[in-house]
């Protein structure tokens, strides 16, 4: 610009940018190995001494996901922190990706939907390309690819890929790692999570049980952590796909067992 030009100004930020998008691109495309994609050690806007963030980030919420002989069944609360504070009390964490495929998301909420989005434009584009979907096997593969460069950096994405090729579920977290497992619980509330899971789960779960299971997890895990509350939802995948139960509100889950009481 003009302007620019005569006030000799250079913006580092568009050019930063600009650079790091290009490259990863070019990598990506020529199928180099994650050690081949450039890191962005040099972006802008990472925290310094003289440019502090302006509120200590925090990560807080309670996701899970396990198999039974109905499917895989993923639920989460809806409650986004920041620091001490509740972000939004309504926020999705349970994310479909693909008609086969749903991922739950915890770190934070941004990361996870960028990467949410672009591996759900990778899986188009191979359906497309080769006209069959690629597995659930293969999508966790693809995503830890896409992470790893990022390894050391201040992206945090911990995510639980639920699909069906016969029922998989991987856990990817941002700094490459890749887990095969039949259950995970992820997030500040897992622990509480566990301790209902791995008594309840079972593989000959009917789906209403597999569902009561997942609902009293995560009630139980939003009644002891800060960080995780307000409503729950669940995701049921099978060979037809995937279904979305109706959110229920956690509240009326605590009322209930007063009552019993």
């Amino acid at each position: 610009m003009a302007l620019e030009d005569l006030c000799h100004f250079r913006d580092i930020f568009q050019e930063d940018i600009t650079t790091e998008r290009f490259s990863i691109a070019s990598a990506i495309s020529s199928q180099e190995s994650p050690s081949a994609f450039p890191l962005p050690t040099n972006l802008p806007f990472t925290s310094s001494q003289t440019v502090p963030l302006p509120f200590p980030m925090a990560h807080g919420t309670t996701t899970l996901a396990f198999m039974f002989q109905g499917g895989v069944l993923a639920a989460a609360d809806t409650r986004s922190s920041c620091s001490g504070l509740v972000a939004c009390p309504a926020s999705q964490k349970i994310l479909p990706i693909h008609s086969h495929l749903v991922g739950t998301t915890s770190g934070t909420s941004a990361d996870c939907m960028l990467w949410k989005r672009i591996l759900a434009r990778e899986l188009r584009l191979y359906q497309l390309r080769h006209s069959r979907r690629l597995s659930t096997r293969g999508a966790a593969k693809l995503l830890s690819h896409m992470l790893h460069p990022f390894k050391g950096t201040e992206l945090c994405v911990a995510a639980t890929l639920c699909g069906w090729d016969g029922g998989e579920l991987f856990y990817v977290c941002s700094d490459g790692t890749r887990l095969e497992g039949m259950l995970f619980s992820v997030g500040s509330g897992s622990p509480y999570a566990y301790s209902i899971l791995d008594q309840g789960v079972r593989w000959g779960l009917t789906v209403e049980e597999a569902t009561s299971v997942a609902r009293e997890a995560v009630y139980r895990a939003t009644h002891r952590d800060a960080y995780s509350g307000n409503f729950v939802d669940v995701f049921h995948i099978t060979s037809k796909g995937w279904t979305r139960r109706k959110r229920e509100d956690l509240k009326e889950e605590y009322y209930r067992e007063k009552e019993s009481d």
